[in-house]
């Protein structure tokens, strides 16, 4: 095909793209105005709202906005408007999820159809960012830079986004479903806790992806099955259809509870599930189904048919950091890529919180001295890339002067969390105060295995931080227990949960009051340092002591005698703890 047909089939693609979205915005202003108008009920209302990413929270009258942020990726510019959204619209501040979106809070609902059309400015959608959808779909932050990648998986991540996005298939099934792509060894998108997960390889000089389903955490955690050892790249929306359609056809519409994908494989069998799912490949082979774009709408997922160029580092102030400090710093957030004369940098943002500011200054950075993309991690943080190893400390006083030079990047100090009772109507507990108050406790641990560990933490158990895949997981629950006056008071607790894997899961210890989950961790990882064998994994020392061993170590916790006054409150609060808890609307 001439070049300008392509570029006459690439316009038409994002005019059409364009009119698309605007159109669904203003349908969604519609509902809103008539639900405000109470001509129709919040039953009506709900499923509109949700699908487009909009959230209720617990407090009145606002509420949560989700924007994907298709495989993890995105331009500057597109984050530059990610922060003017913060400033105008969030109160000033954004929050970065564990499948690289990014939520806004407090959002008054006559505001919300203008934001989605200054982030539709910029190609970034919520649509189907919450609901029972195929939700934003994630990919390797390193695609294309990792070392030992078979290949770069996003152009394949993109794609398949773009195929599913605002299908009738894919927006109204039983339940969400989630898909990550990896094509790093490591696996860092945790393929195997995804209704799919697609992990790159190459056979017999083929590119295709090593294809597992069914995976989910939750309350009840499932580990996925291998369906395809090998499926080509070219009939991965095809196979992944085939998913879709089985699930959407047998998934529990009646209890949201028993919903996902492991449900219907826990229930049927495995091998009911994957001949069924060939069955509905081979009618897609045979009678057709959702095609596979050849390309996407400039900007998403970070396309750009004309990347920017490289960055050289040298406009930014030069810059003379401590020397300890900035080693520290480069052995913990900076790695080679495969490119020679080029680094990766991980820009940690505590509990996924960056400021408008900071966004527009990250924005900056990767324009300055990167490839003028930005990519979110699982870990909740930020990842520039392409630059150049001796533009790094010019590097890092800019980000000192944004107030994110902190090191321990994806290290123990670096605790994953969720909002929870912050803004979510699920959360009972305020995990990212926990988190804070977890990550100054093991700052200054020198082990390097300890600091190589991980700890999540979520507001409840539907698992939004992945407490479940972490060396230490908590997730947050309540008790009434007596206080010194012999009333029944309440106070925020946590379950503890040790040796989780991406693979295997944590095992759930005892239930802990929330102002001493520290403690806990500092007497597990003491107990850890002083009683593992040589060349021993954490979950291995777990499995090998046991449960009971643990529970003993912090039984004095679980209720103790005296109760301070800071007791009774959550982590970040000056008032005492109450369980307050909302409808669910589905958690991330």
């Amino acid at each position: 095909m001439a070049t300008a047909d392509l570029l006459n089939e690439q316009q038409l693609l994002e005019q059409e793209y364009d009119r698309v979205v605007r159109e669904d915005i203003e349908l969604f202003r519609s509902h809103a105005k008539s639900w405000m108008a109470h001509e129709i009920t919040d039953d009506q209302f709900r499923a509109q709202r949700l699908r487009r990413g909009v959230y209720g929270q617990r407090q009145e009258a606002v509420h949560m906005i989700r924007t994907k942020v298709p495989g993890g990726r995105l331009t500057s510019g597109q984050m530059r408007q990610m922060a003017r959204v913060a400033d105008e619209f969030g109160g000033g501040k954004g929050h970065l999820t564990t499948r690289q979106n990014i939520q806004y809070h407090f959002v008054p609902l006559p505001r919300v159809a203008d934001l989605l059309h200054m982030l539709a400015d910029v190609r970034l959608t919520t649509r189907e960012a919450c609901y029972n959808t195929v939700r934003n779909i994630t990919a390797c932050p390193l695609a294309g830079l990792h070392p030992e990648e078979p290949f770069d998986v996003q152009p394949y991540a993109r794609r398949t986004a773009f195929a599913f996005l605002h299908k009738e298939l894919t927006d109204s099934m039983p339940r969400k479903f989630k898909i990550a792509f990896s094509g790093c060894p490591e696996d860092c998108m945790a393929t195997a806790i995804n209704d799919c997960g697609l992990r790159a390889m190459i056979r017999d000089g083929v590119r295709g992806f090593r294809m597992t389903v069914a995976g989910g955490l939750g309350p009840l955690p499932v580990e996925a099955r291998v369906l395809h050892e090998f499926i080509p790249a070219e009939d991965l929306v095809s196979r992944i259809e085939a998913v879709l359609r089985v699930f959407n056809t047998h998934g529990n519409r009646k209890n949201k509870n028993k919903a996902r994908l492991k449900f219907v494989m826990r229930e049927r069998g495995f091998d009911w599930l994957r001949d069924t799912i060939e069955e509905q490949y081979q009618d897609i082979l045979a009678n057709g189904g959702i095609a596979t774009p050849e390309t996407v709408p400039e900007s998403f997922g970070g396309f750009q048919a004309q990347p920017p160029p490289l960055g050289s580092g040298e406009l930014l102030p030069m810059y003379e950091p401590a020397s300890t400090a900035f080693a520290q710093w480069r052995e913990t957030n900076v790695r080679a890529q495969k490119q020679a004369g080029y680094s990766i940098v991980t820009v940690t943002s505590p509990q996924g919180n960056l400021t408008g500011h900071q966004m527009r200054g990250l924005a900056d950075l990767a324009d300055q001295a990167g490839d003028g993309f930005l990519r979110f991690s699982m870990n909740q943080n930020v990842i520039l890339a392409w630059v150049p190893q001796g533009a790094l400390k010019r590097v890092y006083g800019a980000l000192a002067d944004l107030g994110l030079n902190e090191g321990g990047a994806d290290e123990v100090s670096d605790v994953i969390t969720c909002p929870g009772a912050y803004s979510c109507n699920l959360g009972i507990t305020k995990a990212m105060g926990l988190g804070e108050a977890i990550s100054q406790v093991v700052r200054d641990d020198a082990d390097p295995i300890v600091r190589k560990m991980r700890i999540n933490i979520s507001g409840c158990p539907n698992s939004c931080g992945q407490h479940w895949i972490s060396d230490i997981g908590f997730y947050g629950n309540a008790r009434k227990i007596d206080g010194p006056d012999g009333m029944k008071r309440e106070v925020p607790y946590y379950q503890m949960l040790l040796g989780g894997t991406a693979e295997e899961f944590g095992m759930a210890i005892q239930s802990l009051p929330a102002r001493l989950a520290p403690t806990a961790v500092l007497r597990v990882l003491a107990h850890f340092k002083a009683n593992r064998q040589e060349g021993e994994s954490f979950r291995g020392y777990v499995m090998r002591h046991k449960i009971e061993t643990f529970r003993s170590m912090t039984a004095d916790l679980v209720k103790p005698p005296d109760l301070a006054p800071e007791m009774y409150r959550d982590w970040g609060d000056e008032v005492d703890y109450s369980l307050k808890l909302g409808r669910g609307e589905c958690a991330a």
